[in-house]
């Protein structure tokens, strides 16, 4: 019997599943990985395969069957983490922005920063101006095509080109001026080096925008960059809080708090769900600990509550960001070799997809074309683990980002553009399904194109349920959709209800746990005047005789005869 249980264990521990794993650049990278193989195993194995050696900013994140998205610890098993059944597939990103990205010490992790900042462009987490958004096209475009060629590159080729999901005549004609005349002779590495300084002064570089609403019940994102913690709302960033201002993160339920400023709470929001607040707060925690501390040895556990019985318990496991600079400038080897894309399109890549020339047809088929190529590639593999396509502000509604880092650090309110930011759906980090009528409305008033789910469903007169929140300038139809607050009554009593039952439940298990501690001691052979006066009670001696006694022969006989079996067999 024991050895059947021994050779299934064995069995079970050399179980293989098989991992995908989606690069930045769209291509696949399959292994296999032991059951009790952790996290760290299979990112040490993508970064080997890349190779990658400035992999702190990097980070695997996957999505569960309720598309709520994860990143995948390295200190636990992977197949504990995971919630659906193998094959796993995940996605490598940035995980944590680079402060000063043109900084990085290797080529390799500057390319692969390129590539996400580029997705970033492309799905609307990144909102730029006019003429930094034609300025950053031309360098994508000198950086995967090189020097304009009039043999090669007719009128109208950048048309052919997905750099926003909305493109104006204007826009593109100013970015085909831009790279034939400003760009000739730059080498990729030269662009893409370019292309990260112009990314790094933007307003929203470096956002991973998690959606939620405010006590009012306005939609908002939060989000962690570089710099500190941000809050977008409508056109404009309404909250700022630099690193060393944020003192603690804690939530409880779907309600998320900032304290600051000695323990003072200051910002109050609602996640859709509690496992969405409870992903924002794991990422806030880490985000602080990543650009906040001085070294890794400073990383302590960190409680969503301040009762040791309630909440979850977090640490952050890496080293931090002066860590990294630190270890980046030991770094002394030959460049390795990198494959850029080129003129070929990967399977899914967001920014050179070729099509037909979007002016070149009425604006119903120019939306029907746009939503065929784009969605449609984008959705076999992006909705579920990587950033499909959400509008980018086109025309002239981007904004400058008219401040020095520094001035923008003291500042707490700004203005990202002139219309709503409003990103993709697929690359927020948890689905809210309530907000489908505000989504549908917004992407309307953007004039953003919908994905082919929420296309046919809006012909058939039903509207789709989005992955995520949208955000609207009209907060009157925000509220009117909305009908409620965040937090209902019956939530709050609800909430209520659950903290006391666990208060209680904590409390019985304690008393148990010393009521079977002082019986033990009491029994034992330990000659204590404390313990010699409770045995001496008439109590004592008749619960001693009368339960004890027969409950340990009863144990002694049942230990006894296990042995035997044992024994025989």
């Amino acid at each position: 019997m024991l050895s059947r249980i021994m050779s299934g264990s064995i069995r079970n521990l050399d179980r293989e599943y098989d991992c995908t794993v989606r690069l930045l650049d769209d291509t696949e990278y399959t292994c296999t990985i032991q059951r009790d193989a952790k996290g760290q195993y299979l990112f040490d194995i993508i970064c080997h395969h890349l190779n990658l050696l400035e992999k702190d900013y990097f980070g695997i994140r996957y999505v569960d069957p309720d598309k709520q998205r994860h990143w995948l610890e390295v200190t636990k098993c992977i197949a504990k983490q995971m919630k659906s059944q193998p094959p796993f597939t995940m996605c490598l990103r940035v995980k944590f922005y680079p402060p000063d990205p043109a900084a990085l010490k290797e080529e390799i992790t500057r390319y692969l920063v390129f590539l996400q900042i580029k997705r970033d462009l492309y799905h609307g987490r990144l909102l730029c101006k006019t003429t930094d958004a034609a300025m950053m096209a031309a360098f994508i475009l000198q950086a995967e095509i090189g020097d304009y060629d009039p043999g090669k590159h007719p009128e109208g080729y950048s048309s052919k080109f997905q750099f926003f999901p909305k493109h104006s005549e204007k826009l593109e004609r100013r970015i085909s001026d831009i790279h034939k005349t400003e760009l000739i002779g730059q080498t990729p590495e030269t662009s893409e080096l370019n292309f990260l300084q112009k990314a790094q002064m933007l307003e929203t570089y470096g956002v991973d925008p998690h959606p939620c609403k405010d006590v009012s019940g306005n939609p908002a994102f939060l989000a962690f960059t570089p710099f500190g913690f941000v809050v977008l709302q409508g056109n404009k960033r309404v909250h700022f809080l630099k690193w060393n201002e944020v003192t603690k993160l804690k939530f409880e339920g779907k309600i998320f708090h900032i304290y600051a400023n000695q323990k003072e709470i200051i910002l109050t929001y609602f996640a859709p769900t509690p496992e969405a607040c409870k992903h924002l707060w794991k990422c806030g925690v880490e985000n602080q600990a990543f650009y906040k501390l001085e070294k890794s040895s400073q990383v302590r556990t960190v409680s969503s509550s301040n009762l040791f019985f309630k909440g979850s318990r977090f640490r952050y496991s890496g080293r931090v960001a002066k860590e990294v600079m630190e270890q980046s400038a030991k770094i002394k080897r030959e460049p390795p070799e990198i494959h850029r894309a080129g003129l070929v399109p990967s399977r899914s890549c967001p920014s050179i997809t070729h099509g037909p020339r979007l002016t070149s047809v009425p604006r119903t088929r120019r939306r029907a074309v746009h939503i065929s190529i784009m969605e449609g590639l984008e959705s076999l593999r992006d909705s579920a683990h990587s950033t499909p396509v959400r509008s980018v502000s086109h025309g002239d509604s981007f904004m400058p980002r008219s401040r020095s880092l520094a001035t923008d650090a003291s500042e707490g309110s700004a203005v990202i553009s002139d219309e709503a930011y409003s990103p993709s759906d697929s690359v927020l980090p948890t689905p809210v399904a309530e907000h489908s009528l505000e989504l549908a409305v917004a992407r309307q008033v953007n004039g953003a194109p919908c994905s082919i789910k929420e296309e046919k469903e809006s012909e058939a007169g039903t509207p789709s349920v989005g992955d995520a929140g949208d955000l609207s300038d009209s907060r009157a139809t925000v509220e009117g959709a909305e009908g409620a607050s965040p937090l209902s009554e019956v939530e709050q009593v609800n909430t209520f209800v659950l903290s006391v039952l666990r208060l209680l439940l904590v409390t019985i298990g304690l008393l148990f746990v010393l009521l079977f501690l002082l019986i033990v001691l009491t029994e034992s052979d330990l000659d204590v005047a404390f313990l010699r006066d409770i045995r001496q009670t008439p109590e004592f001696e008749q619960f001693h005789y009368e339960y004890f006694c027969p409950l340990r022969r009863w144990f002694a006989c049942k230990l006894r005869w296990a042995g035997s079996l044992l024994i025989n067999k």
